[in-house]
């Protein structure tokens, strides 16, 4: 118990810069207070005292603002930053090293009983305000972005974000993104393939319509040189570029345009 204890101080030191002093975690950190509470309560609840640990459980809850029900199973080294409105459901399995913020449900998405809540794996970081819901299982070093809703299984080292949740593929500079950047080069803009693994939805609109010209592209060759095949020429015409076409690159534009706009109004 002791051993745990001391573990979980120097995780809180470990991940939080904030932290100054083993007196001020043990004395000021609901979270900790919270794991504490939970680890008692879920030995009671382990031996068959369950109004027992449910009334301690409860107890932790009122002095913390985290709900972690007595059945729960947590591993070690686990750290609860913040901390208000966490709530971890009667079936939920949390492996080591995993790390909530504030605002965390790890619920159940049916009132059957038997397992119902998800299973986290080792190292997993899930965000505030994040929902994991259901009997699904998330794999080591998974990520979770702040108030994404999850309802299925993320795969080792997957990150997800939005509502619901979106598995993002992240790209290490491979083919597609050289290809990508090489045919927004050609059509005369940045590409933004480089953050193709950002939760960008014009990043991503971008990227599809990147795609879609790689594969017009390709047909297109192909049809020219069967024409060629067939004796007619249908010549080399550059593609033209398009800086005569009015492009709002930044956001900083498009707000001093919407504010121009306001003043006409006005």
């Amino acid at each position: 118990m002791f051993e745990h204890i001391r573990e979980d101080v120097r995780v809180i030191f470990d991940r939080d810069p904030a932290a100054r002093s083993t007196l001020e975690i043990v004395t000021a950190y609901p979270g900790l207070h919270a794991v504490i509470f939970h680890r008692f309560a879920h030995w009671l609840w382990l031996a068959g005292a369950k109004w027992l640990a449910r009334l301690v459980s409860h107890l932790g809850r009122w002095l913390t603002g985290i709900e972690i029900h007595p059945g729960a199973t947590i591993g070690r080294r686990f750290f609860i930053d913040h901390g208000m409105g966490v709530v971890i459901g009667e079936t939920a399995v949390i492996g080591d090293d995993c790390t909530l913020y504030h605002g965390v449900t790890l619920g159940g998405t049916t009132w059957q009983k038997g397992k119902r809540h998800p299973t986290l794996a080792n190292d997993v970081v899930v965000g505030a305000g994040a929902k994991v819901l259901g009997p699904i299982q998330i794999g080591p070093g998974a990520r979770i972005g702040s108030n994404a809703v999850v309802l299925r299984d993320v795969p080792a080292n997957g990150t997800v974000v939005g509502v619901p949740g979106r598995l993002i593929e992240r790209k290490d500079g491979g083919t597609d993104t050289e290809r990508r950047e090489k045919i927004a080069s050609k059509m005369g803009f940045d590409a933004y393939g480089a953050t193709a693994d950002a939760p960008d939805p014009v990043a991503h609109a971008i990227n599809c319509m990147l795609d879609h010209v790689h594969v017009l592209e390709t047909k297109m060759q192909r049809m020219c040189e069967a024409m060629r095949e067939m004796g007619f020429e249908p010549g080399d015409e550059e593609l033209p570029g398009l800086d005569s076409c009015e492009i709002i690159s930044t956001a900083e534009e498009l707000q001093k345009m919407q504010l121009n706009e306001v003043d006409k109004v006005d």
